[in-house]
């Protein structure tokens, strides 16, 4: 333990990457850690206590049984950052609109948080990985008035970090700050996040493939191509690749990240744009996917290159292994031409 990086050491160190910040990034990247230490604390005794399952009895924007551990984690993570006097805004895809902090400190804060304070929250009742993931921007508008909505609505090119945080058999916090990617495992005993996966790379080849298959009926003739060829015997392509899907976002994306493969939500005849969010959702994990040598996309378009309409505007995901993301274009491609 004694070589161990800590994640405020890390963080101080990488502060040089980012010369117009004097300590506010930092300061960002330390509220997340802290709300993260304190919902691996809630999330570990949640099978003994009953205030973070099941349901509130109402949904959220998105149309979703909003469940107590999102309530709880939006709470927390906007309490979290607002006390930093770093944000000016804030979006969640537990709120309908923007959270805007008009108050002295909030109109010179240089930041917009954009985040998914738990994906997969269904899965807690099952013991099964669950996480938030965050993109954070540099504000546009003047400092010293409030945020507006084209704070938000950026390019996902224009991120100055995001990561996730997986609550799982460990917790860890994974993040990019345009510099490669690095992986944080907590040690629950101290109090810490110790640097245990530095300069993470994902695999160019994969041979992994993760997808809600359940969803095949209503998918696209050359999304069904792509899994037919997934499948298919091919000994010089290592050929048919392994099925893993966790339905947790972050935890299929977090294999996909460390092991090599394809993370796929593509479009389906009942939901046309997909289903995942671009802003808070698509746009931090491709930024993460990328920094770490993959490909994200969203069959036509790269996702970082997407120029964002509404804040819980939704679109189809591809993301991993480089080859694979390459061929699932090619395949989907072939539906426009028929």
């Amino acid at each position: 333990m004694e070589n161990l990086t800590t994640l405020g050491e890390f963080i101080i160190k990488k502060q040089e990457d980012f010369p117009y910040a004097k300590g506010e990034l930092s300061r960002l990247m330390s509220a997340i850690r802290l709300a993260a230490k304190v919902m691996n604390s809630q999330i570990n005794k949640a099978g003994l206590v009953d205030h973070l399952m099941g349901t509130i009895g109402h949904q959220n924007v998105q149309g979703e049984d909003q469940k107590k551990l999102d309530v709880y984690a939006n709470d927390l993570f906007i309490r979290t950052l607002k006390a930093r006097n770093e944000v000016c805004g804030i979006a969640s895809e537990e709120e309908e609109k923007t959270i805007i902090f008009e108050n002295e400190t909030g109109v010179n804060g240089k930041y917009v948080v954009l985040i998914d304070p738990i994906d997969g929250s269904s899965n807690i009742e099952v013991n099964v990985s669950i996480g938030t993931v965050f993109a954070i921007f540099r504000r546009v508008s003047p400092v010293g008035t409030p945020a507006v909505e084209t704070d938000f609505l950026q390019q996902g090119k224009e991120q100055v970090a995001a990561g996730y945080v997986i609550f799982g058999s460990s917790t860890m916090l994974v993040f990019t700050s345009g510099n490669g990617v690095n992986g944080f495992t907590y040690d629950p005993g101290v109090g810490v996040f110790y640097l245990s996966h530095p300069d993470m790379k994902i695999p160019q080849k994969g041979s992994t493939y993760s997808v809600n298959e359940g969803n095949a009926v209503y998918f696209s003739k050359g999304m069904n191509d792509y899994l037919n060829y997934c499948k298919a015997i091919d000994k010089n392509e290592h050929r048919p690749y392994t099925a893993r899907y966790i339905g947790s976002m972050i935890a299929d994306l977090h294999r996909t990240l460390l092991k090599g493969g394809i993370y796929m939500y593509p479009a389906t005849e009942k939901a046309t744009n997909g289903k995942l969010r671009t802003l808070y959702e698509c746009n931090p994990m491709a930024f993460l996917v990328e920094q770490a040598g993959g490909k994200a996309s969203n069959g036509r378009t790269p996702i970082m290159e997407l120029k964002p309409a509404a804040i819980h505007e939704r679109t189809p995901f591809f993301a991993g292994s480089s080859e694979m993301v390459d061929k699932v274009i090619e395949m989907l491609g072939k539906d426009e031409i028929g």
